[in-house]
């Protein structure tokens, strides 16, 4: 409770702050008092979903928009303080000056009034995120971009010479709001005729159940050479209490069970072999394997024990930090990395071919698209869902179709 009060206590100041913009620029009271009423509400409501209730189940759909709605409001006044701030700078050293000029000093009054200008630019700015945000909630989050790449690798079999493969990862299917954009972006991997379809982890936020409404929906993907997937970090049920062990490994078993139901082949610390015109490559599905707190069940040497060090390797590994810490250098040289979890951070700005840039960078050095290191690729999918935050501002849901290409790149 302490916390929230030092929490609430700091929130308000910085809000009072920040809304001497929003006075100078608007003199109605009665706008004031929406102004506050709506902070108050939604700050409460914030407040209430994280303390009044119980996360035991995990994060809900109200805990959700209670994240969605409390940012939409702190990062537009965050804004308007940073604004105020600036000002301040200098009417703050204007203020000392007139204090010791005998003519102000007598007149009391050291500070100059909040200049409309600094106000109405600050207030123009702030409405920035607030609209990239509200928009982001409302259809960011089912925003599905199809990124295609080809790439080209020497030692790629013959017969595989133009295969194609789509990645989908980070479902996060209990955080799904809106049936027929699911449905929609089922039919848009259907759509791009992939070989195989390969999902890179967390299907759920939490429990095997969240999948059971969407089982159907995912039942309709198809692929020549099939479905194959790995568990990320959210789906061994780690991050909210069960009653017994028995009930957290139960879980985990009915989300394997039903991923088999779906269709997919999940590998868990395994490998298969993709087979064409007499030719194979290897697949190569780890646990999560991650650092910082995360679950690290991955075991790459283990995956790969029945494969031939001179196949030709996709490994599919759910956090981008494996491919950083262990793979790049293992001695078998994995081709091709398949990776998800950063989410790109659902906040960014992003130029296709030219500018990227979200704040998830200063986590993880791979956090979205296609890297390449000692002769090897990473591509580290976006997500295909969201999570906490109800939404994708910049940073849009991902469907990665790669194209392999027998040979050397040319200009």
């Amino acid at each position: 409770m302490l916390r929230w009060i030092i929490f609430l206590v700091v929130f308000l100041i910085a809000d009072y702050y920040a809304f001497q913009a929003f006075k100078t620029v608007v003199k109605n009271n009665w706008i004031h008092i929406l102004y506050w009423g709506i902070t108050l509400l939604i700050l409460g409501n914030f407040v209430f979903q994280f303390y009044g209730f119980s996360r035991r189940n995990g994060f809900s759909h109200a805990h959700s928009y209670a994240i969605g709605l409390f940012i939409a409001i702190l990062v537009p006044k965050i804004m308007l303080l940073l604004g105020m701030f600036i000002e301040d700078v200098f009417r703050v050293p204007q203020a000392v000056y007139r204090y010791f000029t005998v003519g102000e000093a007598a007149k009391g009054n050291y500070f100059a009034s909040r200049r409309q200008f600094i106000s109405k630019v600050a207030l123009g700015l702030a409405a920035i995120p607030l609209a990239s945000i509200i928009y982001g909630i409302y259809k960011g989050k089912y925003n599905y971009k199809v990124l295609k790449y080809t790439l080209h690798f020497e030692d790629l079999p013959e017969a595989f010479d133009g295969y194609k493969l789509t990645q989908i990862s980070d479902i996060h299917s209990g955080s799904f709001d809106n049936m027929d954009k699911v449905k929609y972006a089922v039919d848009l991997i259907n759509e791009q005729e992939s070989d195989v379809i390969l999902f890179t982890g967390d299907m759920v936020n939490n429990k095997a159940e969240e999948l059971l409404p969407y089982k159907e929906v995912f039942n309709k993907l198809k692929a020549k050479d099939g479905l194959y997937s790995i568990l990320g970090n959210h789906d061994y049920g780690d991050y909210i209490n069960w009653d017994s062990e028995e009930a957290k490994r139960q879980n985990l078993e009915d989300l394997k069970a039903l991923q088999k139901d779906i269709g997919f082949n999940l590998l868990l610390n395994e490998s298969a072999y993709l087979e064409k015109k007499g030719e194979r490559m290897a697949l190569v599905g780890v646990e999560n394997w991650g650092t910082g707190g995360f679950k690290t069940a991955g075991d790459l040497h283990k995956a790969a024990e029945k494969i031939d060090k001179n196949d030709f390797k996709i490994l599919m590994s759910h956090d981008p930090s494996h491919w950083e810490k262990k793979v790049i250098d293992d001695d078998y040289h994995y081709h091709l990395t398949l990776s998800g979890h950063t989410h790109g951070m659902q906040f960014g700005i992003e130029i296709p071919g030219w500018f990227k840039w979200s704040p998830v960078k200063w986590r993880y050095k791979y956090w979205a698209g296609i890297y390449k290191e000692k002769g090897q690729y990473i591509n580290v999918n976006r997500g295909f869902g969201y999570l906490a935050f109800p939404g994708r501002v910049g940073i849009w849901p991902e469907i990665t179709v790669i194209e392999l290409k027998k040979g050397v790149k040319t200009a």
